[in-house]
């Protein structure tokens, strides 16, 4: 709630301002050198920095216990824009599991190939070695979610990160579902993290918004990262020598390079109002998801009861082929999302929406509110059967967002549900 913010600097405001402007003044062409060449640190236009978004920035590279961080307009930007200047300047490949949410497996399957990047999917999603036997001199980066939408499942970070490492490469963890409250994969050997915040960050529903947050000190080899290591025009200094990221800041270069080439280059800024929002909504952190996580929990008892359903999945539940992993990742519980397969026709499961009135039928997760959908109609719309087999998410798989109702509503909400579904008499 206190990093990345001093009132003495914004005219005692106790709230960060929300500093809606285009540009800022440069005061002389002196001033204007300085900042174009890093000697002085400042903002000179919002596309690329912003007072309001630097705080959040700085806010949430400190939770994570990282260095720096970049804003984005969501989180898919941040995916993005890290594989792309992780592979810029010499294609390659990712290494990544099957179990990723679906937006983020049509960019590796179905965009980013057009740019020459191959993603290599991972079925053995938990065993390590599974990793390493796909990595080759070609690999830019190893992908994986912290915490799997919608499955639940978590992995070994800590000897993920060790197989990628051997080889010089970086890994990339999508923490989204359990945020840096719940787990800080930093501390497990990860390099960059990427957050949606539109989820649990910043927790109410109403903005879309993403980070890159880097861990800082990663060796970027220069045959495999050429673009981190490229002279540009851009980069140069007071006089007029172009420079490279690395040379720029060694010990972060990803970020520099992310923030003038593509923010810069293709515009993907966090808006400063959406910013604001995102850092309400971090303050308050962990009461929601110590409450959104006692209801998971509250729910996964109820749902493991239930005659029309198999198979609850919730990572830190005892009967979770990773709970020991989860035990030791996640001591403060896997946050509010759990799944689990509805045993009836479609006709029967829009009849249980169609009866629920505590649960909302969305497809976003980590909201104020309770939310429930049929993941392979919704979330994971774009995935093709013969994946949705490989990251084990079967046709009546439905996933469960908790939110911050009473969990005894929600249990009865769900029974009433299941009861119009099933034509049980009340």
């Amino acid at each position: 709630m206190h990093a990345g913010y001093n009132s003495d600097a914004n005219h005692l405001a106790v709230s960060t301002p929300i500093y809606q402007t285009a540009a800022f003044d440069l005061g002389d062409p002196a001033r204007a050198i300085r900042l174009r060449t890093g000697q002085e640190r400042g903002f000179y236009y919002s596309r690329v920095g912003n007072p309001t978004v630097a705080v959040v920035e700085q806010r949430l590279a400190a939770l994570d216990g990282g260095v720096a961080a970049v804003g984005v307009p969501s989180g898919m930007t941040a995916i993005a824009y890290t594989l792309l200047a992780l592979a810029k300047g010499s294609k390659g490949n990712i290494i990544a599991p099957y179990s990723i949410y679906g937006a983020t497996e049509e960019l590796l399957n179905g965009f980013l190939p057009d740019y020459g990047i191959e993603t290599r999917f991972v079925t053995d999603r938990s065993n390590p070695e599974a990793y390493e036997e796909l990595i080759d001199d070609e690999t830019k980066a190893v992908y994986i979610e912290s915490i799997s939408n919608p499955n639940v499942e978590i992995y070994d970070i800590d000897a993920i990160a060790e197989a990628a490492h051997r080889h010089g490469v970086p890994l990339v963890v999508d923490n989204t579902i359990a945020t840096p409250y719940l787990l800080r994969p930093f501390e497990h050997g990860a390099d960059i993290n990427v957050y949606s915040a539109t989820k649990a960050i910043s927790g109410h529903g109403n903005v879309i918004g993403g980070f890159i947050v880097e861990k800082g000190g990663f060796s970027y080899d220069e045959r495999k990262f050429p673009f981190l290591h490229r002279k540009q025009y851009i980069f140069r200094d007071e006089n007029n020598q172009g420079r490279s990221p690395v040379d720029l800041f060694p010990y972060v270069p990803l970020g520099v390079a992310i923030r003038a080439s593509f923010l810069a280059g293709m515009g993907g800024q966090l808006s400063p109002f959406d910013a604001y929002l995102i850092q309400n909504g971090l303050d308050t952190i962990a009461e929601r998801l110590d409450k959104e996580t006692a209801n998971a929990r509250k729910l996964l008892a109820y749902l493991k009861g239930v005659g029309h359903v198999d198979n609850v999945n919730y990572a830190t539940d005892a009967d979770s082929p990773f709970h020991d992993v989860a035990a030791r990742l996640l001591p403060l519980g896997a946050g509010g999302l759990l799944s689990f397969e509805f045993k009836g026709d479609a006709d029967q499961f829009a009849a249980l929406v169609a009866s629920l009135n505590v649960f909302s039928y969305h497809t976003n997760i980590g909201d104020v509110r309770s939310l429930i959908t049929n993941v392979p109609d919704t979330s994971h719309v774009e995935l093709n059967p013969k994946h949705l087999e490989k990251a084990s998410i079967p046709r009546n798989l439905v996933r469960i967002s908790t939110g911050l109702e009473r969990a005894e509503d929600l249990i009865a909400d769900l029974e009433h549900g299941f009861k119009a579904a099933f034509n049980e008499n009340e």
